[in-house]
């Protein structure tokens, strides 16, 4: 009895090791979009935990407020619009890009079915997450590629996908910016597309993945450890096409098993790469749009935020080559 007793303690004592031997990473990410698939299935298949990761990831609906929780150290790796990350870091903050989920603008302009082109769009209201965000950025662009000025129309500010879905629904706003799987939702429900960023092909780091310099310097496996994490999760999604289902209806707390199965087919068959490749042409463009409202952006270059370091390590270690070989 006493043995057993004694066996027992010494499990729990083991157990309780593991647990506080684990190392705190906290993943802030800012909408609801599928470009985040890597984080969510690397989360819910246990990756982060495996490298011996106590993972938590937080939805922060909001590029610009992310990246000032991730400059106060309350997220340890935060992914989020290249221009906020860009912004910021012209501020002051001290981080860098180690990684990019998706390297394009992936946003579409849905509005009501009597609009049938975005030139019908002047004098009427359009819905945004916030100015500077991706969202915004694609709705300046897209208004520009058919001649009009953003100051031809208004753009509100509504704080999330979530939202714009909604007051596109309540017919508040004339049209919205939105990402897959609510544009799904928004096609299903009537509303019409009449322009597609991500058709234009503008390479954009959308989002970025961001960590303080801090971390770089003083905790770089952290970073290796959450960069291998990643991956893994990114090739289960290519892999297993019902488990990542599963992670996007928990996450988007979207039901409808089509719209699932498309947003899944758009992500991870066609956005989403095999490891989080930089793209420094969508980096300067990202520098570019930022420079249209902070002047020092004009003198900066791509290459002072970013980190390459950690994915260099990722290529050289083979994990890729093995995972799909």
């Amino acid at each position: 009895m006493k043995g057993t007793i004694f066996s027992g303690a010494i499990f729990i004592f083991l157990c309780a090791s593991a647990l506080s031997a684990a190392d705190r990473m906290r993943i802030g990410y800012s909408s609801i979009s599928g470009a985040y698939v890597g984080i969510w299935v690397a989360h819910d298949a246990g990756f982060f935990a495996k490298e011996g990761l106590d993972d938590q990831i937080i939805l922060i609906p909001n590029g610009t407020q992310l990246a000032q929780v991730t400059v106060a150290g309350e997220v340890d790796v935060a992914s989020l619009g290249g221009a906020a990350a860009i912004s910021a870091a012209l501020s002051g903050a001290d981080f860098k890009v180690i990684g990019n989920n998706v390297n394009k603008l992936v946003f579409s302009m849905y509005a009501r079915p009597e609009i049938k082109r975005v030139e019908d769009l002047r004098g009427k209201k359009i819905g945004i997450t916030r100015i500077g965000t991706s969202a915004d950025i694609s709705a300046r662009y897209a208004l520009r590629q058919h001649n009009l000025d953003p100051k031809d129309v208004i753009l509100l500010q509504l704080g999330a996908i979530s939202s714009v879905a909604g007051a596109l629904k309540a017919g508040t706003i004339d049209a919205g910016m939105v990402s897959p799987p609510t544009l799904f939702l928004m096609e299903k429900l009537g509303f019409k597309e009449i322009a597609s960023i991500t058709d234009m092909n503008l390479a954009f780091p959308n989002p970025a993945m961001i960590v303080l310099g801090d971390i770089i310097r003083k905790k770089p496996d952290l970073i290796d450890r959450f960069m291998r994490a990643y991956v893994r999760g990114v090739h289960r999604a290519r892999t297993d096409r019902d488990f990542t289902i599963k992670s996007y209806a928990k996450y988007t707390t979207v039901q409808d098993t089509a719209i699932l199965q498309k947003a899944y087919d758009f992500y991870v068959e066609k956005i989403v790469e095999k490891a989080p490749y930089i793209n420094m042409t969508g980096m300067q463009n990202a520098l570019d749009e930022v420079a249209k409202t902070i002047p020092a952006a004009k003198h900066a270059k791509p290459e002072q935020f970013v980190d390459t370091r950690f994915l260099d390590k990722l290529e050289k270690s083979g994990l890729l080559s093995e995972l799909y070989k």
